[in-house]
């Protein structure tokens, strides 16, 4: 009975032993795992912080396609250099409340959803977020961190250094980003010389870039071109392009 005892003894502490070490070792992991965390979350902001100040060098989407092509075309302008048509054209077409929300327009969301999600509901500030810090492609890993990033470049950035860096970074064809890239391809003319309807044709083509064409535009993308020519004449008359524009 005596070994018995001693047997079972033993066999429980060893069982209390491994529950231990077990337990140990999930702590050791969580710490690390939120020490991963936090050291990321600490980079992202000291980036945010740091292009406030600094244009971005490279995004991923910019390099994915260097590593394809071999090469890009792309030249940053400052937003104060380019045809202030540029600027509104691309609000109205990819989101024309910009100046309104905080990152988020709720409106659009709740019409996205009614129309069962086959309708896009990316603000600028999310598109400048996906492109600059994260990747293309669509991903619930992706869309979440876009959506926890967002805020922080929204209380950081002012709304036209968002917009600035969107214009500079945004794939605008075959190998080019950017609105200076574009124009010159196909206008043959900087982005400050751009007109209402070369900046609208511009601003059309931006949600499918290489399947769009600024220079032999489909019917489709001419009637989207003129609707946004009209949006961002409505936008500059009732100040929904007061924040980024002096």
């Amino acid at each position: 009975m005596a070994k018995k005892a001693a047997r079972k003894s033993r066999g429980k502490s060893k069982k209390a032993t491994r529950s231990r070490k077990k337990e140990t070792l999930i702590v050791w992991i969580r710490r690390w795992v939120l020490r991963v965390i936090g050291a990321l979350a600490a980079a992202f902001v000291a980036l945010v912080l740091l292009y406030t100040v600094v244009n971005p060098p490279i995004t991923h989407t910019i390099w994915s396609e260097w590593r394809r092509l071999g090469k890009v075309d792309r030249e940053w302008v400052a937003i104060e250099d380019m045809s202030p048509h540029m600027a509104r054209s691309v609000v109205a077409a990819e989101d024309a409340n910009f100046c309104l929300h905080w990152g988020f327009d709720v409106n659009a969301i709740r019409d996205a959803l009614e129309d069962g999600g086959n309708r896009g509901a990316s603000t600028i500030s999310q598109q400048v977020v996906k492109n600059v810090f994260l990747w293309q492609g669509r991903s619930w890993v992706r869309k979440a961190l876009e959506t926890s990033m967002t805020p922080v470049v929204e209380i950081f950035w002012s709304k036209k250094r968002i917009l600035e860096v969107y214009l500079n970074v945004a794939e605008t064809g075959e190998g080019l980003f950017g609105i200076e890239a574009a124009a010159r391809k196909n206008f043959g003319v900087s982005s400050a010389q751009l007109s209402p309807v070369q900046a609208a044709r511009l601003a059309a083509i931006l949600p499918s870039p290489r399947n769009r064409s600024v220079t032999d535009p489909s019917v489709y993308t001419r009637r989207r071109a003129a609707a946004i020519r009209d949006g961002a004449a409505t936008i500059r008359a009732d100040g929904r392009a007061d924040c980024f524009e002096d």
